[in-house]
């Protein structure tokens, strides 16, 4: 395993606030979509006004729009009535005869140049189509350690050239690069309809997202914070993880909501929080939580080429560390744990950025002559139980070891399901190292104090290894 990240202070931003909105507005002057740039921090009374309007109607409307529109042979849902899937002698028109009737191709507006040489006629938007590109990119090295952030980006780069219908979509993240640098000059490389800067409005944009998934393309959403996607919790809930159900599998909804999350450094209780137990309980999503820049990458990778939606978290401290990555061909299984250590002496299962959290107390706990075996999780929803029962049968104890809060968290989930199916294997019950059940403080000694430390957890092993002995 790595070494644990030294405490850092965000990504500086590429460009000023002023410098930004300029060339914001040299660049879109001919474009419809100025007025909504998530980039405009100045926002006036009549925009903010229209940004509310945007919420309810795109938030409540949008996916059942995109429903509505769905190209479809047989017309789908365009029947007068909803309720049923049933073809009918005169459908509205879908969104595939409007496109044949205009001659509109969305995806040819939003393709790579790499891709596409020539630019279509009937695009729309002309200055949402990036330059041709002069000359070849420069070849990546891929034996030269990156930080998270950069392995990120190279990920979706990598994706966005394999596969014309993956696209971004979210605040800033156009010319900012968005709020860590993951989509650093991307929409140089593919333009600003793949690369989608949009409102403050994470409702309306996720809600897009699924319905542009169930029509074929393959969206990635940035939440700026995780946090703020409890703004679109109905939308991830109500339609990203059931509408392949309640379609009875005729649509899929492959799209990846990814973005920072966990306790920072002093970003405050409503910057820090941890959403994983939120989106565990919802049927028919993944979870996924990295921890180095080579799992970052690979998982990233398979989520987005994944049929199913995914919930992909970042942690906001493991931005800025560094490692070595795969290559463009390597891709993680999104259901598969990590053995970080092996060990004889009890299983210690965590994820994220506990991982460097436990791997500083096992320095600790070595020199005291423990062995511990450390296994990251990375799939939160499904747990990996083979992994973990082949663990539990070897060391017949376990501590769960997570940022995520005590009660309710994915340590009382994972524990309950360790008591339940492998009751036999434990000669001391489940321990759980869990955050404080209380907002997270702005103070950092208070902060620190509301998260699990390397301390705790060589006194819970030290105390669990007594008690068998």
């Amino acid at each position: 395993g790595s070494s644990s990240p030294a405490p850092h202070s965000p990504p500086t931003p590429l460009f000023s606030p002023d410098l930004h909105m300029e060339m914001q507005r040299s660049l879109l002057e001919d474009s419809p979509m100025v007025a909504v740039r998530r980039n405009e921090r100045r926002v006036s009374g009549p925009m903010m006004l229209g940004a509310a309007l945007c919420a309810v109607v795109c938030g409540v409307g949008l996916v059942g729009a995109a429903m509505g529109f769905m190209p479809s042979a047989d017309g789908l849902l365009g029947a007068s009535s909803s309720r049923t899937l049933q073809h009918t002698k005169q459908p509205m028109m879908t969104m595939r005869t409007f496109l044949q009737q205009t001659g509109y191709n969305p995806l040819q507006a939003m393709r790579s140049p790499l891709l596409e040489q020539q630019r279509s006629s009937s695009i729309l938007t002309p200055n949402a189509v990036a330059p041709e590109l002069l000359e070849a990119p420069a070849k990546t090295d891929f034996s030269e350690p990156r930080f998270m952030w950069q392995s990120l980006r190279e990920a979706i780069d990598e994706e966005m050239e394999r596969d014309p219908n993956v696209m971004i979509m979210g605040e800033d993240v156009g010319h900012y690069g968005g709020s860590y640098k993951v989509t650093t000059d991307l929409y140089k490389k593919f333009g600003e309809m793949r690369i989608l800067d949009t409102p403050i409005c994470e409702n309306g944009f996720t809600g897009m997202a699924i319905g542009a998934a169930m029509t074929g393309l393959r969206p990635i959403v940035e939440g700026m914070n995780m946090g703020f996607l409890l703004l679109a919790f109905n939308q991830i809930s109500n339609n990203c993880g059931m509408l392949h159900y309640t379609s009875g599998g005729q649509y899929k909804v492959p799209v990846v909501i990814r973005g920072p999350g966990g306790v920072g450094r002093q970003l405050g209780a409503e910057h820090s929080q941890r959403l994983e137990s939120y989106f565990q309980s919802i049927p028919g999503v993944q979870l996924v939580a990295v921890s180095t820049p080579r799992n970052a990458k690979a998982l990233l990778k398979a989520a987005i080429r994944s049929d199913n939606p995914v919930v992909f978290f970042e942690h906001v401290l493991l931005y800025n560390l560094k490692d070595e990555v795969g290559g463009p061909d390597e891709v993680q299984s999104l259901e598969k744990a990590e053995m970080v250590k092996e060990g004889k002496d009890i299983t210690i299962l965590t994820y994220g950025r506990m991982r460097y959290t436990v791997m500083e107390a096992v320095k600790t706990l070595q020199a005291k002559g423990y062995d511990p075996e450390v296994i990251d999780l990375i799939s939160l929803k499904p747990f990996d139980l083979h992994t973990i029962k082949n663990s539990i049968s070897k060391t017949n104890k376990a501590i769960i070891v997570e940022e995520c809060m005590l009660t309710g968290g994915i340590g009382a989930s994972l524990s309950a399901e360790i008591h339940e199916r492998f009751f036999d294997l434990l000669d001391h019950n489940v321990i759980r190292l869990s955050s404080q059940d209380v907002p997270t403080a702005f103070a950092l000694e208070l902060e620190a104090a509301t998260i699990v430390q390397p301390e705790q957890v060589v006194d819970a092993v030290e105390k669990v290894m007594t008690s068998c002995q």
